[in-house]
């Protein structure tokens, strides 16, 4: 969709659509890729060809679940980086304010004991 991160319920229910649609899509797919697999072996039977499309989708399918799950881990992995770099950084800005803060604050007094 636009990329960000959904809050809530409705943002739960967005991201369940969603998932469901690409995975419809994925066996759309599947079965459209299978269908042209077997396409040009006119000798099978049409129980055979039943057979062959339905274990073609059936691993393309196990391979795309694979690749999803895959990708939802090393997404999962990204975010907990990135959120420990975030707070790291988020304490060294607030150490840097408050250390700019604390020479600001010295020179002002050193400069009204003047």
């Amino acid at each position: 969709m636009n990329g960000r991160p959904r809050q809530g319920a409705d943002g739960a229910l967005g991201n369940e659509v969603e998932g469901y649609l690409l995975w419809q899509s994925r066996i759309a797919e599947a079965e459209r890729r299978a269908r042209e697999f077997v396409q040009p072996m006119e000798w099978l039977t049409t129980a055979q060809r039943e057979d062959v499309e339905r274990r073609y989708v059936a691993d393309a399918l196990r391979r795309a679940r694979s690749d999803l799950e895959r990708i939802a881990a090393r997404c999962a992995s990204l975010r907990t980086e990135y959120e420990h770099r975030y707070h790291r950084l988020r304490r060294r800005c607030t150490a840097l304010t408050l250390a700019v803060c604390a020479a600001c604050t010295a020179v002002a007094t050193l400069l009204l004991m003047l």
